[in-house]
């Protein structure tokens, strides 16, 4: 059975979950009308995904809270006042990202393939060189598909996804994803990223949120601990892959997007687990800071806790 057939199997939904189910038609003509917004000149795309955020800020209360909360923990320092521009600048930029979704999955990013600047490239470069394949580690930046899809037209790249609970946006991201990328691979499937990284594949593993207790050790982000996936860890010392960091984010004018190559000091991975989630999770806060309207805070990030610890959200 092939890749794509084991990741993308229409029959694993059951009849209620698949994406042409009356239930989901809301958002399938959501998607359609996404789709259409594409064919206006980038400039209206920016100044309309600014007003979607700023719509999604006053109807979405529960994650307005979630993004307010997440501020607080992680810029103590700031003023209320300025943590309230950062959350107003978050929605903002958030409401442009799904405009750049769209771009990625529906969209001709011929006509964007010029606003992209990579740098680093140089390290990827040397990476492909070696043995064992390319893991690149990064974080849920609000550009990523866009700056994603944009780079693997110039590199081929393998993707780690979890699916979406919605069927409808789930179908529309594999296929979307799929014009660009070589590969899609569930994030429970440890032993296809093992097969893919051997056999000299450079994989793009966004490994930075929240999904339980299975696998991870507690290391501080942003000073709070955080449960952080040790899987990265344990794939590059068994495969042997070159670890890279890969950080993107989009231009303060809105005229394009950068990705970036970092490589990790010698040495790294350890073998200590908690020490190197810690050194990751610090080399992501330090892009995160950079642009800190640019990272996914709506997402509940620090919603697992350590043993004792109060809940936050």
């Amino acid at each position: 059975m092939g890749l794509n057939s084991r990741v993308h199997s229409p029959g694993r939904y059951r009849e209620a979950r698949h994406p042409a189910h009356p239930r989901y038609w809301p958002g399938r003509c959501s998607l359609w009308l996404l789709r259409g917004l594409t064919h206006l000149p980038y400039s209206w795309q920016t100044k309309i995904g600014r007003l979607l955020g700023r719509i999604a800020q006053r109807l979405l209360g529960q994650r307005r809270r979630i993004v307010r909360r997440n501020l607080a923990l992680c810029f103590p320092d700031l003023s209320a006042a300025n943590r309230e521009g950062l959350l107003r600048q978050h929605f903002e930029a958030a409401g442009i990202s799904i405009l750049e979704m769209a771009n990625a999955w529906s969209g001709r990013l011929d006509k964007l393939d010029g606003r992209l600047e990579v740098l680093g490239g140089n390290h990827l470069e040397a990476a492909c060189r070696h043995r064992g394949g390319v893991l690149l580690l990064g974080g849920h930046f609000l550009c990523m598909e866009i700056a994603g899809a944009l780079f693997a037209r110039r590199h081929p790249l393998d993707v780690v996804y979890k699916r979406q609970n919605h069927p409808a946006l789930d179908a529309a991201e594999r296929k979307g994803r799929l014009r660009h990328f070589q590969a899609l691979i569930e994030h429970h499937q440890i032993r296809l990223v093992v097969r893919r990284l051997r056999a000299g594949h450079s994989v793009w593993f966004a490994a930075d949120q929240d999904q339980g207790r299975r696998g991870v050790v507690f290391a501080p982000f942003f000073g709070v601990q955080a449960a952080t996936l040790t899987s990265p860890l344990r794939l590059a010392r068994l495969t042997g892959a070159t670890i890279l960091l890969l950080d993107m984010w989009r231009s303060s004018e809105g005229r394009g997007w950068t990705v970036r190559f970092r490589p990790l000091p010698k040495g790294f991975p350890s073998g200590d687990l908690t020490a190197d989630a810690g050194r990751l999770n610090a080399s992501l806060e330090t892009v995160v800071r950079e642009h800190p309207e640019q990272y996914l805070w709506l997402h509940r990030r620090f919603k697992t806790r350590p043993p004792g610890a109060p809940r936050v959200y």
